[in-house]
């Protein structure tokens, strides 16, 4: 028989925004539930009422880190903690990592010692100052990154940098998508659809795409009809639009504005190129995966760490410089141009991004839960 666990999946920031962190707790934690395991959220602060067993501890205030918007923690007591881990009797918390020693530092020195202690690392650094500030947290956190039982990360480059930054021996074990809420849709095939879905702000690269497509046009890459559609909000909006409209391709280029989950699986069916321009700082790429399990056409993304970890055992034509503008142009062209092989990289990674499906990686995390656990009581 099976053992059931009482997990506390533990996250700084909030649940109320779908990106990847928070996508990876709910999908995890969904999953653990469904096989029987008593799951509570543990949050910073978060407006959700819809999720069984979730606690917002704090009240939060937005920062910017790693060309991101998140929140980070303000103090709270002990007594109200210890009332949380009191009421919970966790045999495992699994801690999202980096951390803030304000929320989950006070958490981690309070848990009982039969208590398992789990971390998945989530971070990339985008700038030097982001790899500075993750060197400063490490030295902070130093004495609670002790009581950690087992850390995950979704890729080496993930690995690598928890080793070397924070001294984490990590086992890879990738981010899980919930596949059934992914499947291809019938959409209209009318013309060649380069598709993009992300957060407008300048790590993401819609800008990029947008010149690539300029010169695609201006060099006659492609003689036929295609259409771009861009999916998301973000700061860089207005830029973006006075962009397409002094170019003169609006006729081409239409923002879709914010794509929510429900929306998702129809928006990226339409896709014969779905691309995924991001520079740097990304540490795993959910958003590949989900286009992987949904586009009609090929997936592409930006040739940073996270998002060749995930592409590069499909094919390294799957990957772009976003920065060369030339090049990345060239790329859209070559996939336009045939669309044989834009069915056949449909048809490749539908197969391939099934090893991502929480019901293929959920195990997985069981099993690094099982095997802490063992050694605790071992111990």
């Amino acid at each position: 028989m099976t053992t059931k666990y009482k997990i506390g999946i533990f996250y700084d920031d909030t649940l109320d925004k779908p990106d990847g962190v928070p996508q990876y707790v709910l999908t995890l934690g969904g999953w653990l539930s469904a096989q029987g395991h008593e799951v509570h959220y543990l949050v910073g602060q978060t407006t959700r009422t819809d999720i069984p067993h979730i606690h917002s501890l704090a009240r939060n205030v937005a920062v910017r880190f790693n060309g991101n918007r998140l929140s980070l923690p303000l103090p709270i007591s002990k007594r109200r903690l210890r009332a949380v881990l009191d009421q919970g009797q966790f045999d495992i918390v699994h801690v999202q990592v980096p951390y803030s020693p304000i929320l989950a530092g006070r958490l981690i020195k309070l848990l009982p010692p039969a208590a398992a202690v789990i971390g998945t690392f989530h971070v990339l650094p985008y700038t030097k100052l982001v790899i500075w500030g993750n060197r400063l947290l490490a030295v902070i956190t130093r004495r609670t990154d002790k009581r950690f039982d087992a850390m995950i990360s979704s890729t080496k480059p993930c690995a690598d940098f928890a080793k070397a930054v924070y001294h984490f021996d990590s086992t890879i074990i990738p981010h899980p998508v919930q596949l059934a809420h992914f499947q291809p849709q019938k959409t209209p095939a009318s013309i060649p659809t380069i598709l993009f879905l992300g957060r407008l702000v300048e790590r993401k690269g819609a800008a990029h795409l947008l010149h690539a497509i300029k010169r695609l046009i201006d060099d006659k890459l492609y003689d036929q009809p295609f259409r771009v559609i861009i999916g998301g909000r973000g700061e860089l909006f207005p830029k973006l639009e006075t962009f397409v409209q002094e170019n003169g391709i609006g006729a081409i280029v239409s923002f879709a504005g914010f794509v929510a989950e429900e929306d998702k699986a129809k928006f990226l069916s339409q896709a014969d190129i779905a691309v995924f321009p991001s520079i740097s700082g990304e540490s795993f790429g959910i958003s590949l995966l989900e286009a992987l399990a949904t586009a009609r056409g090929v997936v592409l993304g930006g040739d940073n760490p996270g998002y060749r970890a995930v592409l590069s055992p499909l094919n390294e034509n799957r990957l772009i410089d976003p920065t060369n503008t030339k090049s990345f142009a060239h790329a859209l062209a070559r996939w336009l141009n045939y669309a044989a092989a834009r069915e056949q990289a449909a048809i490749d990674q539908k197969e391939y991004v099934q090893r991502f499906d929480v019901t293929i990686v959920g195990p997985q995390v069981i099993k690094i839960y099982n095997q802490a656990l063992r050694h605790k009581r071992n111990v």
